[in-house]
């Protein structure tokens, strides 16, 4: 199921019981993020419907602003700002009729999410209506915090990870994971009018922002989409440290995800870094390769997984 909230309107769903929410909001998942879907297929029972829900909650804010020359940008401000509202009253135990949210909300109150976690998240959301460039490394931070690290931290809550110990590590992972997807997505971003590399990099190797437009591939962008390339890999290698913290059973998945997307930067380089005419994605049978890869070097993940929960759990508290 595609999902576009701008062309299709506010989803319908009060007809639904839980278990259909979670249930569209799987076939979302499945629909927009082939690679993400795949890893989230490994969690155990119990975690799957839970990661589902928190893709569809994320999917369905990034539509509202990923819909150029549909909307205008104070439509898609006022759009996220409804959205967020209404996220937040189902989250507070108002019924709603979106039924991504009604599971979403379900998930935030079964894993304990922080509200504080959600408005970071929709601050970045509306960031997008109005910051098109980032002068700076550290000022693109101030985005990637809400976009990308408190994913990894809302994950952290979903997989029932207990040691405070994690949060750094899984921050870098949502980074990290979210810098290879501009780097892959460069030219469709330029297309949106944003552009994510910041722009002292781009200086720094004297190419200038319309070149991407024009899609303009010599030395001076290798060299750039390398150095963006080390910053990622580097916060990879901070995620790896606190893998170890994710309960057995439920390492497996992450690990996996995190070799597919870091593999996406393979394919960049192997494809001599054309990112405008050339998307950047990993086979099916790479998939497959990865996650035997990840099994063998942890043979004791898999009887962890086996021995989870059904997938029951998603159940409203009473």
């Amino acid at each position: 199921m595609r999902l576009d909230p701008v062309k299709d309107g506010p989803l319908g769903g009060a007809d639904l019981s839980l278990a259909g929410c979670y249930e569209l909001c799987r076939r979302v998942h499945k629909a927009h993020s082939r690679t993400y879907y795949f890893s989230t297929s490994l969690f155990p029972g119990e975690v799957r419907p839970h990661v589902h829900a928190l893709y569809g909650f994320m999917r369905y804010a990034d539509e509202i602003v990923d819909n150029p020359g549909a909307t205008s940008l104070g439509e898609q401000l006022s759009g996220l700002e409804a959205f967020e509202v209404e996220t937040l009253a189902a989250v507070a135990g108002e019924p709603v009729a979106n039924p991504i949210l009604r599971a979403f909300a379900n998930t935030v109150i079964l894993r304990g999410i922080g509200t504080d976690l959600i408005t970071a998240f929709m601050k970045s959301m509306k960031m997008d209506t109005h910051v098109f460039r980032y002068e700076t490394y550290e000022d693109l931070q101030e985005y990637t915090y809400g976009s990308a690290a408190v994913v990894g931290l809302m994950m952290c809550r979903v997989v029932g990870t207990k040691s405070e110990d994690t949060a750094p590590h899984a921050e870098a992972l949502g980074v990290a994971m979210q810098l290879t997807n501009f780097l892959r997505d460069v030219g469709e971003d330029w297309a949106r009018g944003r552009v994510y590399l910041p722009l002292e990099d781009l200086k720094s190797f004297g190419y200038v922002e319309e070149e991407l437009g024009r899609g303009v591939i010599d030395e001076r962008f290798v060299a750039l989409m390398r150095f963006e390339m080390a910053r990622a890999r580097e916060l990879y290698a901070v995620a790896d440290r606190g893998m170890k913290y994710i309960p057995r059973g439920r390492r497996y998945p992450v690990v996996v995800a995190r070799e597919l997307y870091a593999a996406i930067l393979d394919r960049i380089e192997a494809q001599r870094f054309n990112v405008f005419t050339r998307r950047a994605e990993t086979s099916f049978a790479h998939k497959l390769k990865v996650a035997a890869g990840v099994a063998v070097r942890d043979p004791g993940e898999i009887p962890a997984r086996l021995r989870g929960k059904p997938a029951a759990s998603i159940s409203a508290p009473k």
